[in-house]
């Protein structure tokens, strides 16, 4: 089954566009920790998740899933850098859709 047929598994939520506003966090997360400066062993594992996040057969969690575990942990990063927006958008994920 493609991801067109798939379920909604996030029925509670119906209509907000979680795996979209987790797509843009992702892109602004990754702003971050693709920067040699701002990354650690923690952050390249989790790129290599993301990596095969959007590939059914291989990944053990989508990206919003990785998104919604590590919330702590990319507020951080994102409070250490001073990036108020990335923090509100992670605030609206994890309120709408984690």
């Amino acid at each position: 089954m493609d991801s067109v047929d798939a379920p909604d598994r996030y029925v509670s939520f119906k209509g907000i566009d979680c795996d979209g506003n987790s797509r843009q966090i992702i892109a602004r997360l990754r702003s971050h920790i693709d920067d040699p400066a701002k990354t650690n062993a923690f952050w390249e594992r989790f790129k290599e998740k993301l990596a095969v996040a959007d590939d059914v057969l291989k990944r053990q969690a989508d990206g919003l899933c990785l998104l919604c575990s590590n919330v702590y942990y990319i507020a951080d990063l994102f409070e250490e850098y001073d990036d108020e927006e990335g923090l509100a958008m992670l605030r609206q994920l994890e309120d709408e859709c984690c």
